[in-house]
């Protein structure tokens, strides 16, 4: 079944625009559009927040969060931030799981992903230390690091929500392509021999077990990966697109990353929803943000 969210008409009742996640998130994947990146991550931020919330997390019963790490999710981790400060939101029951570990580099190097969460976010909220949870990047047996990474995500009952960005299969060791390399040779002096060439990560099969996917897509440079996760079928090329066929997928994205799409509204009918935000928490249903709406004879991305 196809569900389609049209701007509200004369007559029809604002509640009947609300987003059921019974059944919209079995019949569809999500696309929401912001005008910026700031937007974008406050979004993204909170939708996380409100989340947590909702499902109310204790001692008995913890949140588990997967984290990405790299420039997209700065933003949110700030506004994460912000609303601990502020009293909104408290991390002390949730458990976290990252992405992406450098293989090689220490630990407490300043480019390595722990010192990445740690100074980014983890230092700055409440969450205890003991419940986050990072790859070990100079383990003796980086196989079983996987492995074991793998068994501590179902010993805590599996992801409850897991905001992504590129993926590949399951937690392995990958070798990072050259164009990666010369990219991220900006955070080693520009010196290609200071930049590790492999890194433990979780891929698309990790992910895709988890309740809830969001992925972040921002900038222009992005867009064709938008394009190839939603507009085409699932291919083995662009992984992220296997979240076509996850029931509980929203792609979070601003409007430089919709650039490709182009080609696609040109054959849809696209229009504006109303003004409003992330669903709010302690509900089943909520309030949409402004955004838009692709209707396509065979799928709709809200």
């Amino acid at each position: 079944m196809i569900q389609i969210y049209r701007k509200p008409t004369c007559g029809l009742l604002k509640s009947s625009l609300k987003p059921n996640f019974g059944s919209a998130f079995k019949t569809k994947m999500r696309l929401v559009i912001l005008e910026d990146y700031d937007l974008a991550s406050e979004w993204a931020a909170k939708y996380i927040r409100n989340r947590i919330i909702q499902f109310k997390p204790s001692a008995e019963r913890y949140f588990t969060l997967g984290l990405p790490t790299g420039s997209t999710p700065l933003g949110c981790y700030k506004k994460l931030i912000e609303y601990y400060k502020s009293g909104d939101i408290s991390f002390k029951f949730v458990k976290t799981f990252n992405m992406d570990e450098y293989v090689g580099l220490p630990r407490d190097h300043p480019e390595s992903y722990h010192s990445y969460m740690v100074n980014n976010f983890f230092q700055h909220i409440d969450i205890d230390l003991s419940n986050t949870h990072i790859l070990d990047g100079n383990a003796c047996d980086l196989e079983a690091e996987c492995e074991a990474f793998e068994r501590k995500i179902t010993e805590a009952g599996g992801i409850d929500l897991f905001p992504g960005s590129s993926l590949v299969s399951r937690t392995r060791v990958k070798t990072l392509a050259k164009d990666t390399i010369l990219a991220n040779a900006r955070f080693f002096g520009n010196d290609l021999s200071k930049v590790p060439t492999m890194t433990l990560t979780v891929g698309v099969g990790t992910v895709m077990d988890a309740r809830e996917v969001m992925i972040l897509i921002t900038g222009a440079h992005k867009a064709f990966a938008l394009y190839k996760a939603i507009e085409e079928g699932v291919n083995h090329m662009w992984t992220v697109s296997a979240f076509q066929q996850h029931p509980h997928t929203i792609f979070v994205c601003d409007e430089d990353a919709t650039l490709e799409l182009r080609a696609l509204v040109e054959h849809l009918h696209v229009e504006q929803t109303q003004e409003a935000q992330p669903w709010e928490a302690g509900t089943a249903e909520g309030s949409w943000g402004r955004r838009k709406t692709i209707i396509s004879p065979s799928k709709v991305i809200v």
